[in-house]
């Protein structure tokens, strides 16, 4: 069992580092978020369903969490889209940093969705997370409407982390996935139908753009995605929320040598990317310690 917890853990830090790279690609596609997140979840949701036929999966869900899947699904797109949009705004770093607040938003809603006390020191953490993004956003207060579509994003982020917490038990996590994506894309195909979206122009992309999109779509979505669904039937929504804290570290140093240029940011807000990092180590040091003491 404690094998299998390290397994999990260690992919989830490489899903992670996975989702810093995301990212840099978001900032090196060059189309809009809304987009961006259609071509992303329509590609993702072709490779989900060849990999569900490959391994003779059943499709088939009950109609009630059908339904659920289809909700999750709609959170899902709106994140992305909020996503995208904040590093479009501001930039990467800025965007990534805010992502920090995962954890903290995860102690206050995770209590609610699995019924447990509130953990004193979990507050406490992300406390001190946000006083290290008060000291970023001093600093960098031209970034504010990026900073603004990042918090939604992350708040939509923590949702639908914590209601697939509920929903892995029973089902796959690559139905799980092809499901709620196929809801994001039919949410925003009736959205683009209204705009008058889909043109021929909207198809017509450089090869660049395809390329990065084939990449975001299979290994930064489809495999990513799943791979942190399945994850989460042997760790705690809030490991997982805790650990994609790290999120904003791979793709801040991965901004600054692949973007650079609007990455290179203020002394100040690498004080304050440094006091969020420390925080997340002493955060997971002190919740082991924890539950080893429990399990004396």
């Amino acid at each position: 069992m404690r094998n299998d917890n390290l397994k999990s853990y260690l992919n989830l830090h490489l899903i992670v580092f996975i989702w810093g790279f995301t990212a840099i690609l978001g900032a090196l596609i060059t189309i809009d978020a809304d987009n961006l997140v259609w071509f992303r979840m329509l590609l993702a949701l072709i490779f989900l369903g060849g990999f569900i036929i490959y391994k003779k999966q059943s499709f088939r869900v009950p109609i009630k969490e059908l339904f659920k899947l289809i909700f999750v699904g709609l959170l899902i797109a709106l994140h992305w889209i909020f996503f995208f949009k904040a590093i479009h705004v501001s930039n990467v770093s800025i965007t990534l940093s805010i992502f920090s607040l995962g954890a903290f938003f995860a102690s206050l809603l995770e209590p609610l969705f699995y019924g447990r006390k509130v953990l004193w020191y979990e507050v406490f953490f992300g406390l001190i997370i946000i006083a290290g993004l008060g000291l970023i956003l001093q600093v960098e207060i031209k970034y504010l409407t990026g900073v603004y579509y990042a918090l939604a994003a992350i708040i939509l982020g923590v949702l639908f982390t914590l209601m697939n917490g509920k929903l892995i038990s029973d089902h796959e996590p690559s139905v799980i996935t092809f499901y709620e994506f196929g809801a994001g894309v039919a949410f925003i195909s009736i959205y683009f139908l209204f705009q008058g979206k889909f043109t021929a122009e909207f198809f017509q992309m450089s090869l660049n753009n395809w390329i990065l999109l084939l990449i975001l779509a299979s290994i930064c979505t489809a495999y990513a995605f799943t791979a942190s669904v399945k994850v989460m039937q042997r760790l705690t929504p809030y490991t997982v929320m805790l650990t994609t804290n790290l999120e904003p570290v791979y793709g801040i140093v991965l901004a600054y040598f692949i973007l650079g240029g609007k990455e290179k940011m203020s002394v100040e807000f690498y004080i304050g990317a440094v006091i969020i990092i420390i925080t997340v180590i002493l955060n997971g040091v002190f919740k082991h310690y924890q539950n080893k003491k429990e399990n004396l």
